[in-house]
């Protein structure tokens, strides 16, 4: 981090053991924040591995009781812009089950009448419907701007946190948000349109919903 922690020695045992309880756990959502910024399985699995190597290179620096996931992420995300933004390939595909919980205001209602058919069938619509648009809109943001919505919409980072793992003011990561959204939102309205769907819908669903 950037208040430069002090190096606290520790025998190779401890050092493992620590490693292993307090950095292992992390290892799906780091994952699946590699493989959302490279969109990419290799890439991402080589990200993964490359940020564990340089956590345990410098494992004496991690201060115990602080947050681990946050740590971590600025490491895959220093390596992702220093190595790896060169190799970025075409747009895959996103987590649309992730995805579509935040950009699809269209929540299944909840009655007891409506059953697991129709929900079923809700969820595979908006797939076919604009799940191709909300990816594409998605890969299509630079990746300062596809990091934030990354980190806030997908892994539930606070702007508190977010700020660490990217080393910019909170202001900074607010700034950037609501423009990512707002270039999100700019991408699906004309697609919404085609499809029948109304300005209010797009707006519900991507929102610059403010962080306490």
């Amino acid at each position: 981090m950037s208040d430069s922690p002090e190096r606290v020695k520790l025998s190779k045992e401890e050092k493992d053991r620590r490693f292993q309880a307090e950095l292992m756990p992390v290892l799906d959502p780091l994952y699946n924040f590699a493989y959302r910024l490279t969109l990419d399985e290799d890439d991402a699995n080589d990200l993964v591995q490359e940020t564990y190597l340089k956590a345990y290179r410098f494992f004496e620096y991690f201060e115990p009781g602080t947050n681990a996931k946050a740590w971590l992420f600025r490491i895959l995300k220093n390596s992702f812009i220093n190595d790896f933004r060169k190799k970025s390939k075409q747009p895959a595909k996103v987590d649309y089950s992730e995805v579509e919980g935040y950009y699809n205001p269209d929540e299944v209602e909840g009655d007891a009448d409506i059953g697991a058919s129709s929900s079923d069938m809700r969820q595979q619509s908006t797939r076919d419907l604009i799940g191709d648009e909300v990816a594409s809109a998605l890969n299509s943001l630079p990746v300062d701007f596809r990091t934030v919505i990354i980190l806030c919409d997908l892994e539930g980072f606070t702007y508190e946190e977010m700020a660490k793992v990217l080393d910019i003011p909170i202001g900074t990561v607010r700034s950037r948000l609501h423009r990512a959204r707002n270039f999100l939102k700019e991408k699906l309205e004309k697609y919404a349109s085609s499809m029948g769907y109304g300005n209010d819908d797009v707006n519900s669903a991507v929102t610059d919903d403010e962080q306490e």
